[in-house]
């Protein structure tokens, strides 16, 4: 039999994180996920009852000093796909009334930090193993024909152009390279309209993942495997 798969999952405590930890512990896959702070979350629920399956890890992905801690701690393990999942949203603002404060704190959370994550812990992921990061359909050029939610469009679009950077870069490397695009979703940032529920996207997202293993590039993909226009 073969030994299972290892996930690090950067961002686990609740939703589409937590979704996600949730099914690759379903399927016979070891799971590290993060939390930020010391607080009970839905995470630590979820290791409690995986008999050992599901580990917890404290992180703030934005302190870079907190990610090359984590990186120490894991340092003797192999990951099959490391994974970030981090956004936030400041509220639908025009860009021009948008204070420095917020659009700094929007990129750096959504944008540097999981880039950040990816080139520290890059090293401790197999050499045909997956790095994938959440992105979503508001970071495509092509598809912004309506406007809204300026900085965290913004945001998004960053973080892809900043992943397509990093292909480039590690161009010779065999790594999957997945930017994943959830859906709609009803979660907190996705809003209670949303017409996706968690159990809606997160099997998709990893199907889409686990077919797309042992691919080097990077590709831009939604929860239904299809590609997301840049």
């Amino acid at each position: 039999m073969n030994a299972p798969r290892t996930a690090l999952i950067i961002g686990a405590s609740r939703a589409l994180g937590l979704g996600l930890a949730t099914e690759y512990a379903h399927r016979g896959w070891n799971v590290i996920g993060t939390v930020r702070g010391e607080r009970r979350t839905g995470l630590h629920d979820l290791a409690e009852a995986s008999g050992g399956r599901v580990t917890v890890e404290s992180v703030d992905m934005t302190e870079p000093d907190e990610v090359a801690a984590l990186r120490e701690r894991l340092a003797e393990h192999t990951l099959d796909l490391l994974f970030v999942n981090a956004a936030i949203t400041r509220g639908d603002v025009p860009i021009g009334d948008v204070p420095t404060e917020m659009f700094t704190e929007v990129m750096v959370t959504n944008a540097l930090s999981p880039m950040r994550v990816v080139e520290s812990l890059r090293s401790l992921v197999a050499p045909t193993g997956t790095i994938g990061v959440m992105s979503s359909r508001q970071g495509s050029l092509g598809l912004n024909t309506k406007g809204g939610q300026d900085v965290y469009r913004a945001s998004k679009s960053a973080l892809n152009q900043l992943m397509r950077s990093y292909a480039a870069r590690y161009a010779e490397a065999a790594h999957t390279l997945l930017l994943m695009c959830p859906g709609h979703v009803r979660t907190e940032l996705g809003g209670p309209d949303a017409p996706l529920t968690i159990d809606q996207s997160i099997p998709g997202v990893v199907d889409t993942i686990d077919r797309h293993s042992g691919e080097p590039g990077l590709k831009f993909l939604n929860y239904q495997d299809q590609p997301v226009p840049w």
